[in-house]
């Protein structure tokens, strides 16, 4: 045994010195080729990072942090001098005490943390070619910059934050590309198919989901960072191949919450990246394009969190491959490109580094405001609970995943606010239970920036949407107090209501008021459940239920025999809904469950387009919500295939947003009407409406032009425009992502378990005019908008428009939905309507 332990130990030993006494291996050496020459695989990526901490035991430590719905897996190198390795989980963990995000106070002056992000866009893969040069080059003992970085800072480098998308590119270029590569830009190389690599498996854009926390890399990701809670955060991209690279200051506008030392190392990176691209002769670009405004960005969710966040950007993308021959006749090549992202990459660190001190003291100053004096002029918001539990409950779920502190009203009192759903400020009565968040927290200046009503705007071209509050996207009945309410812990539930109890319901009745309810009703249907839907509000029991309301009778499920109670309770409590069971079929007010205007349900059969003419993330986002969020088969049709495909195997046909102008030829549009007309639905989204807009059986039309006030009209010679002018001029016709108040027909079943309204968020200057021939469910009337940038013509134009409607032809129907419900997952209110439109709308 004795002998065993020592063979062990001299065997350790001499791995430890092979390891040692082993060079360390460039990128080239360890792939066998020069780094640029090639796109490389995640998995050799991967496996570099991994050999570099073999060699680097007492400097890099490897944090896997999860997998890509692909299976790929989700990884973080934490770099650090051998003198703060042994003490990185106490540099983490004194970094989060300073800031008061966990109990406790640091043990030593916290250390300066960088984090690097690499390739979240997986076609702009340059950025996981030059990590691992990046990473080499830290961890060079030779290397003097490198050196004096790890001296005073911790680096986290995360080497692929979408490697579904990633590997969709570069396998897709390595079987394209020939012996040598072709810089001509006709090559094939150079033209990407659809959908691109950029997103990830389920086509969404993971950059815009830092705040919504979607999609499940973000959710990894971001839980991680809140582990680290880095002082500094660097994203890395890439753009059009003809654009020189980009680095901070960012453009106007800024967001007013970021701090003056925000706004003051902004130029200071400038600084750092300047020396370098200065010295090479490399063209560059600042204070253009890039704002620092929507939440949801690799920038902009660091800095709301306190950090230094910043973008780079790279003339490249999926376009320019291992070389292109750009418009001014240079060539673009793969080297060349690795070399810009890798000085960035040094000029942050160094910048970090230089500046590590104050870094640090600013970041614990933001997080102690936000503690003892948060920005804004909203200190305490308050969230109605009754009657919306299941919407509360999806978001003190989001705010939870957040980090954000919350809790709920301990006595009932009068108080004025401002009230998201009048948009006015009125008085109001806090009851107990009552959701309460006041911004006297660490994380404060985050949660304002998510939840107050209207972000001011210092300049109206921006890069993103305009609007995002969660009050509206979740469609809460919040209020917005000027005023610190300071909450308690969730009091004892009230006395549950004296009922008599029913050892055998008539039937079970469920209220649909959210997307819990949706989610509950798909997983019925595919267990074989028949559904009712009442058309009209009733009473029973002495409760009140809305249209739309689910009634699950045990006459109708005989075929389910002993299981039917069981089934039933079981999908109640695993989503969260109330299912009251009821011992007849007879209200007292409203129409009794055998009445025609008690529908039953279909288990739909349905269908959504993909590829050529759809735009990715919109045909990502519909099956993302049936294949994740409600659980319900879908399938997927190629565009391609649409002409063929067999449209009477499926009850409903989903049309993402796109342009459809390829796709509808003169014979599919005539084959879809009749399917439609035969009893299919027929579910069009955003852009698809154009291909059906005017034509014939379509009642969907571009409103008529109004006649102009004679006394507007001006000379030609008052209007000459002003080319310096053209891009701020273009904004007068845009809605770069507005709040507006639809005016809604919540007796139509495409609008159940609403209000007589609906915030949504309008992405496009349409101007559908109100429907003659159907069901005009949702729209747009004067005076609507709500939040966000609607420049002057945009807002004129969306007077009087339809924003959701409903058309019969002959047996089935055509549902046009202008705006989009679904939009990258967050609207969440949205999610109801869409499920409307899928099970309700045609029954």
């Amino acid at each position: 045994m004795k002998r065993t332990h020592l063979t062990c130990s001299l065997l350790f030993f001499s791995v430890l010195f092979t390891f040692a006494q082993t060079p360390v291996q460039n990128p080239t050496a360890y792939l066998g080729y020069s780094l640029g020459s090639q796109f490389t695989p995640h998995h050799r990526v991967v496996n570099y990072v991994e050999q570099l901490a073999r060699q680097f035991p007492r400097q890099v430590k490897l944090i896997p942090y999860g997998t890509s719905y692909e299976n790929r897996p989700l990884v973080v190198a934490v770099v650090a001098s051998e003198e703060n390795f042994p003490k990185l989980e106490e540099i983490r963990t004194n970094n989060l005490k300073s800031i008061g995000v966990m109990d406790g106070q640091p043990t030593a002056k916290p250390v300066a943390i960088g984090w690097m992000n690499y390739n979240i866009h997986g076609n702009e893969a340059v950025s996981t070619e030059a990590v691992m040069q990046v990473m080499y080059d830290l961890l060079d003992p030779q290397n003097t910059s490198s050196r004096g970085i790890l001296a005073n800072t911790v680096v986290v480098l995360d080497p692929c934050a979408n490697p579904d998308g990633f590997d969709r590119y570069v396998n897709w270029f390595n079987q394209k590309v020939g012996r040598t590569n072709n810089p001509n830009p006709n090559a094939w190389e150079h033209r990407e198919p659809w959908p691109g690599g950029r997103m990830n498996h389920y086509l969404y854009d993971l950059n815009r989901d830092w705040a919504w926390q979607v999609q499940r890399e973000s959710q990894l990701r971001t839980a991680l960072y809140q582990q680290w809670m880095p002082h500094l955060h660097a994203d890395f991209h890439e753009m059009g191949p003809n654009a020189p690279y980009y680095f901070s200051p960012a453009a106007k506008p800024f967001h007013e919450a970021i701090t003056p030392w925000q706004r003051e190392f902004q130029q200071t990176i400038g600084e750092y990246n300047r020396k370098y691209f200065d010295k090479a002769g490399w063209l560059y670009f600042t204070k253009e394009n890039f704002d620092l405004f929507y939440p949801s960005y690799g920038d902009t969710y660091p800095t709301y969190n306190g950090a230094i966040g910043m973008t780079y950007e790279q003339g490249g993308s999926g376009v320019a491959g291992l070389a292109l021959a750009k418009d001014d006749g240079d060539t673009l090549t793969l080297q060349q490109r690795i070399s810009h992202h890798v000085a960035a990459s040094v000029a942050s660190m160094e910048a970090l580094s230089a500046k590590a001190d104050r870094t640090v003291s600013e970041f614990i100053k933001f997080f102690e405001q936000a503690k003892n004096a948060p920005v804004g002029v909203y200190k305490s918001y308050v969230i109605k609970t009754k009657g919306d539990e299941g919407k509360v409950k999806a978001f003190t779920k989001y705010l939870d995943r957040q980090g954000f502190q919350y809790g709920y009203a301990g006595r009932e009192m009068l108080a004025t606010g401002y009230g998201f759903q009048s948009d006015k400020t009125e008085s109001f009565r806090v009851e107990s239970g009552d959701v309460v968040l006041n911004l006297y927290q660490p994380r404060s200046t985050m949660l304002k920036i998510l939840m107050e009503p209207k972000s001011a705007l210092e300049d109206s071209v921006t890069y993103d949407i305009t609007s995002w509050s969660l009050p509206y996207a979740y469609g809460l009945k919040a209020f917005a107090l000027k005023e610190r309410i300071n909450p308690v812990a969730k009091p004892a539930a009230p006395a549950a209501p004296q009922t008599v109890k029913i050892a055998k319901p008539y039937a079970y009745v469920v209220r649909w008021q959210s997307h819990e309810d949706a989610h509950f009703l798909a997983h019925l249907l595919q267990n074989k459940v028949r559904v009712r839907a009442a058309e009209k509000p009733f009473e029973i029991d002495g409760q009140s239920f809305g249209s739309g309301s689910l009634i699950i009778t045990r006459g109708e499920n005989t075929k389910l025999g002993g299981k039917f109670d069981q089934l039933v309770q079981e999908e109640a409590r695993d989503h969260g809904v109330t299912a009251l069971p009821v011992a007849t079929g007879y209200v007292t007010k409203g129409a009794d469950f055998g009445s025609n205007s008690v529908q039953q349900l279909k288990a739909p059969r349905i269908a959504s387009l993909a590829g050529e003419g759809t735009v990715p993330m919109a045909a990502g986002e519909v099956w993302f919500y049936f294949d994740h969020e409600i659980e319900y088969p879908i399938s997927v049709i190629s565009t391609d295939q649409l002409a063929n495909a067999r449209l009477n195997d499926f009850d409903v046909l989903i049309m993402p947003n796109g342009n459809y102008s390829r796709v509808l030829t003169e014979k599919t549009l005539a084959t879809l009407k009749s399917w439609v007309q035969a009893g299919g639905k027929l579910i069009a989204m955003e852009g698809s409406l154009s291909s059906i807009a005017g034509k014939e059986g379509f009642a969907l039309k571009q409103k008529e032009e109004e006649k102009k006030d004679k006394k507007d009209e001006k000379k030609s010679g008052d209007t000459l425009k002003v080319y310096a002018d053209r891009e701020r001029s273009a904004v007068s016709e845009e809605t770069p992502g507005s709040i507006y108040r639809v005016s809604l027909d919540n007796t139509h079943p495409l609008g159940y378990g609403f209000p007589n309204f609906y915030h949504s968020l309008v992405l496009q200057t349409t101007d559908y005019g109100y429907l003659k021939e159907g069901w005009n469910v949702g729209v747009l009337k004067k005076n609507d908008l709500v939040a966000g940038f609607a420049g002057k013509a945009a807002r004129k134009k969306l007077e009087n428009t339809l924003v959701f409607g409903v058309q019969e032809l002959g047996r089935g129907q055509v549902v046009y939905l202008v705006n989009n419900p679904l939009f990258r997952g967050f609207w969440y209110s949205g999610k109801l309507l869409f499920a409307n439109a899928v099970f309700m709308t045609g029954n």
